[in-house]
């Protein structure tokens, strides 16, 4: 699946707990849905060819978006362990501001 990024795009992340600034070496995402899935702490996650995710996540979730302009190389970069399609997964650099978007019921 080709998951395309954008320089000033919104990231994302998804976590089973609640906070207003996201550690350095956390995991963020443009890909909403994914950031949404994760945030269910699940075991096994995938997805097929047209973006649709399945996961074995119980936890009750909370979506976050970045709060603060995020460039790539600088900020983030590509997860270097990641199963998934490139641009996926990036792993952040700094902590970054978050602010959050909605709760995630199971």
């Amino acid at each position: 699946m080709i998951i395309e990024i954008k320089e000033d795009g919104t990231w994302f992340h998804g976590s089973n707990m609640k906070f207003e600034v996201l550690r350095a070496g956390s995991t963020i995402t443009q890909w909403r849905e994914l950031a949404e899935a994760f945030s269910h702490q699940p075991s096994g996650l995938g997805y097929d060819d047209e973006g649709n995710i399945e996961h074995n996540g119980t936890e009750y979730g909370y979506l976050y978006v970045i709060d603060e302009p995020v460039k790539i190389d600088v900020d983030v970069y590509q997860h270097p362990r990641s199963s998934m399609d490139e641009n996926a997964e990036f792993l952040t650099k700094r902590d970054l501001k978050v602010k959050w978007m909605k709760d995630l019921p199971i």
